[in-house]
This record gives C-alpha cells, structure tokens and sequence, in this order.
C-alpha cells in the first residue's frame, strides 16, 4: 500500500485541479475537439480536421435554369496532431513528507507549471501561424488600436462574435492607461486605474499576458514572383498517390524570390499588387493581402501562409469558393514590404474558431504506481502518478497531460505588433 494515495493528498489533488481550471486563460477560448483514443494510436496521434466550408451563390429565381452552374463543394482538411506530452515532476523522501504543506505547495506549483504549458501552446501557434497583421506605428494607446483589428477582421468576413485578443502586458497596460484617462466613461476608467483592467475594445475580449512571444527586425528586401502559379495556388480536398487519394493541407504554398537573404520563419510581409478580399463576398478590400513566412526553403524559394488565391485563370470551383486574394497587378518583381520592421512583443488575436484544443488521455495505471486522474471542463486531462522507491525512501511524483492545438484556420487569426516605425 506505499503507493496509495492518503485523503490529504486526495483533498491536496482536488484543490489542485481547481486552480487549474481558473488558470486555464488563453486555452478556454479556442474550439475543442474531443477524439478517441484508441483512433489516435493507431493513427500516430494525427487526425484530418475539417476547416470552415465557402460556397459561392448564383442568380437562380424561380424558373431560371441553373442546371450548368452547380459547383462542386472543395471540404480543406488540415491535420490535428496530439503533439504536446507535459510532466512536472518532482520527488520527496521520508523526512519531507512529514509536512503536508511542502507537499501542496509542490503540487500547486506543477499544476501553475501544466497550465502554463497550455495557455503557452495556444499563443505560440496564434503568433506564429495567424496571417492577418496590424502593425502600429506608435505604442499602444487603446480603442484605435483594437479597432484596426476589428476593421481587419470585418473587411474579410469573419463572423462577429468569439474574438479574443491576448496582449502583453506592456501593451495591455498601455490600453489601460489611455482608458483610466477617459474621465466622461464610467467606472471603466476606475477599473483601468485601479487594476489596469481594459476588457471588452471594439468587439474583442482582451487579456493580459505575463508572458509574450517577440517578433524580430525584418532584414533585406526582396522581390516575388506574382505570376503563373505564384498566384493560381489551386485548393485541393485529396491528392493522387501511389497509395491512393490522400489528404492535401492548403494553408500553406511554395513562393519564388529574387533572394531570401535575411529572411525568417515569422516575418509579415505584403507583395505589390496583391490586395486582400471579403471571403464570402470576394470584394476587393483595397488593403494589402498580409502574409507570414512560415519557412525559408532555400535561397529563392519561401514557404507562406496563407496561399496566394487568385482565381485569376480559369479558375476551378474550388478556386472561385476560397478566392482570398485581388491581383491589382502582376509583376515577376513584385516588391515584398517586411512589416515587422522593429522588434517587439506580439500580440495575437484570432476568432474562437480559428483554433482547436485536442485534448488526449494516457492509458490506465502503470504497474507499480498509483495514479489520480481529473478531467478539466474543456477535456484536458491531469494525472497525478506516485511511486514510492523503497531503497532510498524516496516518493516520486509526476503531474502529467497530453494534448495538441492546431491553427485549422490562419485567415481567422492575426498578430498586432506596436513601434512599427
């Protein structure tokens, strides 16, 4: 019975899982999909997830033949990866157990350390995989800021609701510092002051983030190739393979340069002539279409997201439904202008949709062991694993979740960054 769990560890256990939930900020405002286990092992923790469907319309009143203007639907996949296996573990010998409180301290210090893991996740994939960018010249100084990011989202039809926009807490306090000034709004100037608390701005939640990713100067200059297959990227559900029909991921594309020189995983840039479109409508916004480096292939190739759809030839179905791009013009020399042309911190905001929590689950208890298991309200699951090693008298402890997020849409997620001057 070494290995059994006591009622104060039990008691300890509960507490701990409720700090969890409260912790759990950045994480609970993503979409959450619940898959099976047993599924995910045999398909090496990887599933296809369906992005959000476009469909184009027709005139068609009653009596109009719309027999040759049926489309065919284009359902995009991209693939969920349990990809994210966290422990804190810790260890505690006879004469330390002897006090309880040590014990609960260390528990609810891995239980701040798990949660941080996965709020972690949900920003590292916003901030490195969200397309739409607002560079701002100056410091964040509040409603305008948050509005740009809403004009944004507005111009390219994302739906209204579920926007959330995290910030750090430099710039989270800069908001509140401009609100705290408003002296004719109520009590909302109070809360800034007080507690530097901002809100709801322009039809985004705002949190405040005691950890930020950062965004480097943007080196060299460089130009793109914005004809022929640059920019008749060509949506594809499958692909024809020796071993059949596989899935396709359409988020990202291939883009040929004079020179990448410079150039990095991260940088926002805009290409000359391409314009940004309304998803659902395709009318030409007028704004810059922004993009993020994903990768660097070699010296004149790029990889970056979203993928460059013009419909500009011939286009298929697919192309006319998921158009995101206007050509205003055409040039084998098309200038690429780096918007992250200062560093700073990086503050993304994205529609709930636009990313998906995967929770997982280990199996049962391991021989030898004693395990505590939670299930948060998203799905996320916590085990709490003892083992006493009788040789030395020394108890371990591991506290442990498995999980994976994914950015199913970039087009519906984005980075604000400040000093862009």
């Amino acid at each position: 019975m070494a290995n059994a769990f006591s009622k104060e560890e039990r008691v300890a256990f509960e507490q701990m899982t409720e700090g969890f939930e409260d912790a759990l900020v950045l994480s609970r405002n993503v979409s959450i999909y619940n898959s099976d286990s047993a599924q995910m092992e045999r398909a090496n923790d990887t599933i296809w997830r369906p992005a959000p469907y476009i469909l184009n319309s027709v005139d068609g009143a009653p009596g109009t033949d719309i027999g040759s203007l049926y489309q065919d639907a284009t359902q995009l996949s991209v693939p969920a990866t349990l990809g994210f296996s966290k422990t804190a573990p810790w260890t505690l010998n006879a004469s330390e157990l002897r006090d309880a409180l040590q014990e609960n301290r260390l528990g609810d210090a891995a239980r701040q350390r798990i949660a941080s893991d996965i709020n972690i996740a949900v920003m590292n994939v916003a901030a490195a995989q969200g397309t739409l960018v607002v560079a701002r010249s100056a410091a964040a100084t509040g409603f305008d800021d948050v509005a740009e990011c809403d004009a944004v989202f507005n111009e390219q039809g994302i739906p209204m609701d579920s926007r959330y926009l995290a910030l750090s807490s430099r710039d989270y306090n800069g908001m509140a510092s401009n609100l705290a000034a408003r002296q004719t709004m109520n009590q909302k100037p109070t809360n800034a002051y007080e507690k530097a608390y901002v809100g709801t701005i322009s039809g985004f939640e705002t949190y405040k983030m005691d950890y930020a990713n950062r965004i480097a100067i943007g080196a060299g200059t460089y130009t793109a190739d914005t004809t022929g297959s640059n920019v008749d990227f060509v949506p594809a559900a499958t692909v024809a393979t020796v071993n059949g029909q596989n899935n396709v991921d359409n988020r990202t594309q291939s883009l040929t340069t004079t020179s990448n020189t410079g150039v990095v995983a991260g940088d926002c840039i805009t290409i000359a002539g391409i314009n940004s479109v309304h998803h659902i409508t395709k009318q030409d916004t007028g704004q810059l279409k922004t993009f993020r480096v994903i990768s660097v292939t070699n010296g004149t190739t790029l990889v970056i997201s979203p993928p460059i759809i013009s419909a500009s030839t011939t286009p298929t179905d697919a192309e006319l439904q998921y158009k995101n791009c206007e050509l205003v013009s055409t040039s084998a020399t098309a200038a690429c202008t780096k918007l992250n042309i200062a560093a700073a911190a990086i503050n993304p905001f994205w529609h709930k949709d636009a990313i998906e929590l995967m929770p997982g689950r280990y199996a049962g208890n391991p021989d030898g062991a004693t395990m505590l298991r939670y299930t948060s309200e998203q799905g996320i699951e916590l085990t709490l694993t003892k083992q006493f090693e009788i040789d030395t008298r020394v108890t371990k402890y591991r506290l442990d979740t498995f999980f994976g997020v994914t950015m199913c849409a970039p087009e519906m997620a984005g980075i604000m960054i400040f000093g862009q001057t």
